[in-house]
């Protein structure tokens, strides 16, 4: 019988189910996991920091969370309908959430996003998006264009980051850096009569906002009648309990959550301002604006029993202030040993997530965010990868949970420093 190598390399292309880029021999397939730990189905140990591309921010297999799913497992698992389990789930969003006086459910993040524009166009009768270079918005056309863009347009020029997209065609898409107030409110205002929405990610991968930017993409789309959108896919419940909306203190028109809220099962939301949900009301369908909407899966009882009982976890006192310092010590010890070895690079990230980048200067947007030689920075990803450290070797973005501890974050330094000193980069990138 063969290998799960040989058998994971037959299967899926890449032996992944996307956007790892292993190299073969490297191909991975999972087990099990446990707190922050996974085992391989060959056996092997390693050290999580992907933790589900964080929607596992609990922690694998916590027992506060299968419990509650195993007991509402042998109650049927889907209807397709609202259920007792969703209901009170989204009782419970519109009650923490500041932007959201109704919601729906849907299966996905993509989703989220994607129905979030969607509302966007149908409220203001325009078609134009506004996002930011670099952002992840989901599956759709919009949330990969521009997602890692290699010929630097002048903005606001889209890119594809796939082929078969077409949303970027006709300058339905429009594109700014990231933290740069003054341009994209230029960009709102010169384009009003087109633009339905602006969808940003709060903290975008690990960059976080400078301070007046998320103000200022507020005042502007409210001036000139555009619907602000947060993705709140990843920052959602990761930033604080009532999310980036409550930790930075802006309200947006619509947002989309999916990932961490779901507790490892798959999830999304959208939601917002009941006069721009009420247009997906089917009673309106023929009779005025409509907008479809609709899930086979969304709001499913076992991932909102799960949703649940992460909310339960979630809103326990010191939390946040847990996950907080965990970020902290994290990244201060990637600093620690990049100086160390004299190496030129940042870290980046707030909360529970830590990134570093190959660059002299801070960034502040995806472009000088870019590792001046990413060749550099994938041979430390997979080297990690190596030495136990379970992540997307694709990026650099660390994900931390609940599950983890100081010492896991010691035992990713050590390696973290072990990978550095066997690398170039202590001569190549020396400040």
């Amino acid at each position: 019988m063969k290998n799960p190598r040989s058998r994971v390399l037959a299967a899926f292309p890449a032996g992944s189910n996307g956007e790892f880029n292993l190299p073969e021999e490297l191909a991975t397939v999972v087990a099990r996991g446990e707190g922050c730990r996974l085992w391989t189905a060959e056996g092997r140990e390693m050290l999580d920091f992907s933790m589900g591309w964080g929607s596992v921010l609990v922690g694998h297999a916590d027992e506060r969370i299968t419990s509650r799913v195993a007991e509402r497992l042998g109650r049927g698992t889907n209807f397709a309908t609202v259920t007792e389990a969703s209901l009170e789930l989204a009782e419970r969003l519109i009650g923490m959430s500041p932007a959201c006086e109704q919601v729906r459910f849907c299966a996905s993040g993509t989703e989220a996003t994607m129905y979030c524009l969607r509302l966007a166009r149908a409220h203001t009768g325009r078609q134009t998006v506004l996002r930011f270079e670099g952002a992840y918005h989901g599956a759709h056309d919009v949330g990969v264009t521009s997602l890692f863009p290699s010929k630097r347009l002048d903005y606001p020029l889209a890119e594809p980051s796939s082929d078969g997209l077409v949303a970027h065609e006709g300058g339905r898409v429009l594109v700014a850096p990231f933290n740069n107030a003054e341009l994209a409110s230029n960009l709102i205002a010169e384009n009003a009569d087109e633009l339905a929405a602006v969808i940003v990610e709060p903290l975008q991968r690990c960059l976080p906002p400078v301070e007046g930017f998320l103000e200022t993409l507020r005042e502007s789309t409210q001036r000139h009648g555009v619907l602000l959108v947060f993705d709140e896919v990843v920052t959602g419940f990761r930033l604080a309990f009532g999310g980036a909306q409550a930790y930075y203190g802006v309200k947006p028109d619509l947002v989309a959550y999916g990932k961490a809220l779901g507790g490892g099962l798959p999830i999304g939301v959208f939601g917002g301002r009941g006069d721009v949900m009420d247009l997906a009301r089917e009673d309106r369908a023929g009779r005025g604006s409509y907008v479809w909407t609709a899930s086979t899966l969304g709001g499913n009882p076992l991932s909102a029993t799960a949703a649940l009982a992460t909310l339960d976890v979630l809103s326990t006192e010191g939390v946040y202030e847990q996950l907080h310092d965990l970020g902290d010590y994290l990244r201060d010890g990637m600093r620690r040993v990049l100086d160390g070895l004299s190496i030129e690079a940042h870290v980046l990230g707030d909360g529970p997530l830590a990134q570093f980048a190959l660059v002299p200067a801070a960034p502040h947007d995806y472009r000088t965010s870019q590792h001046r030689d990413p060749l550099a920075a994938r041979r430390v990803m997979l080297e990690l990868f190596k030495r136990g450290v379970f992540l997307n070797p694709m990026g650099t973005k660390l994900y931390l949970s609940l599950a983890h501890s100081e010492a896991d974050c010691e035992a990713f330094l050590e390696r973290f420093a072990e990978t550095l000193e066997a690398s170039e980069l202590a001569e190549a990138h020396v400040s």
